[in-house]
């Protein structure tokens, strides 16, 4: 489950902000192992996710609709692809 610690930004419909990465959106959650069980992926999978900073398009429906749930605006394929294709920038550089 992705849980929101009290410092995060709310956005003014009451969810919380754009994360800003893929590790924060993962760090939204209260462990790795949760967000792994909020998306239905192993938590191998969801660790290396954090690690790279991008999520394998398969899990995405997931993650956004976790999102979703869980009031984190912002997540959709455009932004997912965005963290995706900066994190394979930083990669080959």
């Amino acid at each position: 489950m992705i849980v929101h610690s009290a410092s995060s930004s709310a956005s003014p419909a009451g969810g919380s902000a754009q994360p800003a990465d893929i590790p924060e959106l993962i760090d939204s959650s209260r462990s790795i192992g949760a967000f792994a069980a909020d998306v239905g992926c192993g938590y191998e999978a969801a660790r290396q996710m954090r690690r790279r900073g991008r999520i394998a398009p398969q899990h995405w429906p997931h993650v956004m609709a976790a999102s979703r749930r869980h009031g984190i605006a912002g997540v959709s394929y455009e932004w997912l692809a965005g963290r995706a294709a900066a994190a394979m920038q930083e990669e080959a550089a």
